[in-house]
């Protein structure tokens, strides 16, 4: 039995655009969170707290955060990552993470910047930002609605 050295033993697996969005979301999270425990990129990190509004740290000098917001972030690549190899798998994670992150928008609207409610921390440069990965995610998990056609 000979088999022909060009022929592959298993077939390519065609990436589902959702599959690769959720990958990419995945990575840029697991980077975002790897990044706000590192100084440099990450200002007052010796004032970073687990929670709550009092951490002064500053990722990127715009983004307030602290050791829970971190652990999310990584936690949401952590998941993106894993989730990215099925089709309606990586597109509930856009559409599920981009509701969470429209929720957690309106919440950072809403909250009072200097009260305990305020726990993860969030400032106005996370309340935009969580808009547009909820608006991104949301559309995207919309957009690769339908599984992609298998290759013939």
């Amino acid at each position: 039995m000979s088999t022909n050295a060009s022929t592959p033993k298993h077939p390519k697996r065609k990436e589902s655009p959702a599959g690769i969005a959720a990958l990419v979301y995945g990575i840029v999270f697991l980077i975002v969170g790897l990044a706000g425990f590192i100084p440099g990129l990450t200002s007052g990190i010796g004032s970073m707290s687990f929670g709550g509004h009092h951490s002064e740290a500053m990722l990127l000098g715009i983004f307030q955060v602290s050791i829970l917001h971190n652990i999310v972030h990584l936690l949401y690549g952590i998941l993106g990552v894993a989730l990215s190899r099925r089709h309606g798998i990586a597109r509930a994670y856009l559409l599920i993470g981009g509701i969470v992150y429209l929720v957690l928008w309106v919440y950072g609207l809403a909250v009072n910047k200097e009260s305990m409610a305020n726990f993860v921390p969030l400032n106005s440069g996370d309340d935009w930002l969580h808009f547009v990965l909820g608006v991104t995610m949301v559309g995207l998990a919309i957009i690769f609605g339908r599984k992609p056609k298998a290759a013939k």
